[in-house]
């Protein structure tokens, strides 16, 4: 049962990030909720880079959901404690941009922490 539920949180954070990814193609200017004050959203070089990150989100997504569909509890144990690396390197990229702490813990850090708790469950289940 446990294993089962963590399956599904992890689900449902790849859907989540596939849907993060798509809005970051569709609307870059999303990118100013992301806590780096003063971002150009309107600069085409910026939103070339934020295409970027958004299809790296899009293909993180994928892989998780599809670790979900075929893997083992254990490989996607890890897989998501690696990926939890991701919200971390958010976090620390707002916070040495002097963005507001409170969108580094309170997204980013809380994401990652959500993240691990999961893998943890998907470890030890």
């Amino acid at each position: 049962m446990l294993i089962t539920v963590a399956e599904t949180l992890t689900a449902i954070i790849g859907v989540l990030v596939v849907l993060m990814g798509v809005n970051g193609l569709l609307r870059p200017q999303a990118a100013s909720g992301f806590g780096i004050p003063g971002t150009p959203t309107d600069d085409r070089t910026f939103q070339a880079w934020l295409a970027v990150k958004a299809a790296r989100d899009i293909g993180l997504g994928l892989i998780i959901l599809i670790l979900v569909a075929g893997a083992a509890p254990h490989l996607l144990g890890w897989s998501l404690l690696a990926a939890a690396g991701i919200p971390v390197g958010d976090t620390l990229i707002v916070l040495r941009s002097g963005g507001p702490k409170a969108t580094a813990y309170g997204v980013h850090a809380a994401t990652a922490a959500v993240m691990a708790a999961i893998s943890l469950l998907l470890l030890l289940g």
